[in-house]
Order: C-alpha cells, then structure tokens, then sequence
C-alpha cells in the first residue's frame, strides 16, 4: 500500500486550480470536463480537488472547508528550500497569511497560510535530520 491522493472538497474545482497553479507553481495533470474533479501534479503524491456535490454522490459526508470559519483539523504541506519566496507567491497570488515564515526549535523554517477556502497551507523547509 501507498499513500496516492489528497483530495479536498471545494465549491469551485476550476478556481481552486487556478488559485494553486498561481500561488506554488504546480501543473493541472487531470481534468474531468465537467470539472468536477482535477489533479495537480505535486510530486509522489497527488493533490487533487472535487466539487463538494461529488461527496454527497459517493455516499460521504464533509464539512466544507471555507474561508471565514476555523481551519480543518488538516493541512496540506509544500515542502521548498525557499520558505520566504513561496510565502510571498501564495499571499500575492490571493492566500491569507496565518503565520510569517520563522525558524523552529529543530531548525525548520515553518510559515502557513488558507486558501480561498479556508484550507490551511502549511509552506515549510525540509527537515534536517
């Protein structure tokens, strides 16, 4: 077994690819035509979007992540050796800041920001070890 996907619920699949091909660099690699559904290409694993209606069609059920209430108890995590130029491109490209990238007790360079939604973006260095 491995771990494939991360896939958030959003109101709108084609802002939210749109949102993240601007504020990390990252590269549509699928596309549902309805887009109900699309994927980023971020490396060994997936990240990908679906409406929120398509919970409600696979028998799930979700609290919708959005801007104006507390964050999940989830994050999504990018990993850059350059913390302070990826915190800049997010908060430029429309992401709210939540922390200032600062430097952590184990040596990490951790700073975090939402998404349009709400979703909690933690940008961070490697960790050294």
């Amino acid at each position: 077994m491995h771990f494939g996907y991360t896939i958030v619920y959003v109101p709108d699949v084609k802002a939210a690819v749109s949102f993240y091909e601007r504020a990390f660099g990252f590269k549509m690699r699928f596309n549902a035509d309805d887009w109900d559904y699309a994927e980023l290409e971020t490396g060994d694993t997936t990240l990908a979007f679906a409406a929120e209606n398509m919970a409600d069609m696979l028998g799930v059920s979700i609290t919708p992540n959005r801007g104006n209430a507390t964050a999940a108890g989830i994050e999504l995590a990018f990993v850059t050796d350059e913390v302070q130029q990826a915190f800049t491109r997010a908060t430029d490209a429309g992401a709210t800041p939540v922390t200032e990238p600062n430097q952590t007790p184990w040596g990490q360079t951790v700073s975090y920001v939402r998404d349009q939604n709400g979703v909690l973006i933690e940008i961070c260095s490697p960790v050294s070890g």
